[in-house]
């Protein structure tokens, strides 16, 4: 792993610099030119934090606030000015805390016009996007102090993943629910390190309790995230008698019972005021507001009915490749996808890199790969978070019809780390020569099929041989990863603007 030279002290903090810069450019752009409405739910959280402004109270979700028709009519028509969105309140069951802070910005923006007012609160959650990103690098940096290129590589991969900058340039509440949950991470990384006590168990606890107050979907990673990190992490109490091993044990159980305890009653201490309020509004257990928002959100298709009308393996189909296709680039209300050649050189260099962190994983196994134990449980920890995310999706996808890459978007972190160190392996000259030969093998048998079949796939080719190439530089020209991981990074920041220019604008545009 240390096969990289060593950034200098000071070059590291300018290059996280140059990647968040870039970020907060590309996320203004998008804020700005985006068409209002047109990233999912927009006018339903919209609404939920005019009402928050305006009445000094949170929402209630009641009949009639999903009028699926009237939603299906009015983003066919792109949100025109004579169509009001004031009937789209169906996100009102959320957690509050995002449209409280919201509604703080929407009070001092009184004086602003409407479109005035949607670019505020876009730029409010690009400045939470960034700060999600900082923390990212700070707790990769601090995790694997490798020579600066895996914490640096992560973050500027998280930073670009074009759907992403789109649905962190829009008003949700997604942006600070990635921003909580990465700090909880970063406590989390920080106690395996250091040890469970009781400052990182309040520190837990409060974040626990935020997460409770922001957002439904990452309740189960957050919470996995918490058990994992009292499963793998061990006391700093020192042992009374280190010849007791029976009795260091039960010390250590105890230290463990103890820390979780106080980190599940400082959430429910925090939450519970909410939790109270729909189990009043809404009846009985509904303390999240699950039972009323399925009652109310008629219309929309479910899994059991798509099944029935297309098939399992056609569904499992399906949901593959438009999870695929709308976790990097398919804007709007899913209904604006981008070119075919894009989508296949996205796949295949999530094939690349996935096969990098493979052949990282397995030298890990045979302990060729140069992280300590620490490190080691860090990354379990960081790849079941993944687990946990990706269980969310699938168990919202049993329900209703929802194939949304940006649902896996709470795993970003891990997802970005897994890529950082994929790429790191892939420019390891060996690796880079092993898959420079399988993409030319690879580009050979396209073209032979391709002749056979008269139909040759000139992008398929073009893409595996400049790939080919660049894995070739790896190997035998470059000797570090830096030149051709900046080369990726620019060609990142040039599909986020060809994204927004000749995909977002004009096909939404009024």
């Amino acid at each position: 792993m240390n096969s990289a030279t060593p950034l200098h002290h000071d070059t590291a903090p300018l290059v996280l610099a140059v990647v968040l810069a870039c970020y907060v450019g590309l996320g203004a752009l998008y804020a700005w030119q985006t068409p209002a409405w047109q990233t999912p739910d927009e006018p339903a959280h919209f609404n939920y934090v005019q009402y928050v402004a305006e009445e000094n109270a949170l929402p209630l979700l009641q009949a009639g606030d999903y009028p699926h028709e009237y939603l299906e009519e009015i983003k066919a028509a792109r949100f025109p000015a004579t169509m009001s969105i004031a009937p789209l309140r169906y996100e009102s069951h959320q957690p509050p805390l995002y449209y409280v802070l919201a509604a703080a910005l929407y009070r001092a923006t009184a004086g602003l016009t409407l479109g005035g007012r949607i670019l505020i609160l876009r730029l409010f959650s690009v400045l939470l996007g960034t700060a999600a990103l900082w923390v990212l690098y700070r707790l990769l940096h601090e995790s694997f102090p490798w020579p600066g290129f895996v914490s640096l590589a992560a973050v500027a991969f998280a930073a670009t993943v074009p759907m992403h900058l789109a649905m962190t340039a829009a008003i949700n509440n997604d942006a600070l629910a990635e921003l909580i949950l990465a700090l909880l991470l970063w406590v989390a990384v920080r106690t395996l390190r250091e040890g469970l006590d009781r400052r990182k168990a309040l520190l837990m606890g409060l974040l626990m309790g935020l997460v409770l107050l922001t957002k439904t979907t990452i309740y189960l990673v957050a919470g996995g995230t918490v058990l994992m990190t009292v499963l793998l992490a061990e006391s700093r109490q020192q042992k009374a008698d280190s010849g007791n091993l029976a009795g260091a044990e039960r010390a250590q159980l105890w230290a463990k019972a103890r820390f979780l305890a106080v980190v599940v009653v400082l959430a429910l201490i925090l939450a519970l005021p909410f939790f109270v309020r729909n189990a009043r509004l809404y009846g009985g257990l509904d303390v999240l507001g699950w039972q009323r928002h399925d009652s109310i959100v008629t219309g929309q298709l479910r899994t059991a009915d798509l099944i029935a009308q297309i098939g399992l393996s056609s569904f499992v189909r399906r949901l593959a490749l438009t999870t695929f296709r709308s976790f990097w680039a398919q804007f709007g209300w899913m209904g604006v996808p981008v070119d075919e050649r894009i989508y296949l050189a996205l796949a295949l260099w999530t094939v690349v890199l996935a096969a990098g962190l493979a052949i990282f994983l397995l030298r890990r196994c045979k302990r060729r790969a140069a992280i300590t134990a620490g490190q080691g449980r860090i990354l379990l920890l960081l790849g079941a978070a993944t687990v946990f995310t990706v269980m969310t999706y699938l168990g919202y996808n049993l329900k209703f019809v929802q194939h949304q890459g940006r649902y896996l978007f709470p795993a970003l972190g891990p997802l970005a780390l897994g890529a950082a160190l994929g790429l790191q392996e892939v420019l390891r000259p060996r690796t880079a020569r092993i898959l420079a030969a399988v993409l030319l093998l690879a580009s050979g048998g396209l073209l032979v099929h391709g002749l056979l079949a008269g139909d040759v796939f000139l992008w398929g080719m073009l893409w595996l041989l400049a790939s080919t190439a660049l894995l070739a530089g790896a190997a035998w020209l470059v000797r570090q990863p830096w030149p051709l991981a900046a080369m990726l990074y620019i060609a990142a920041l040039a599909l986020d603007w060809a994204c927004l220019f000749w995909f977002v604008v004009p096909a939404l545009r009024l």
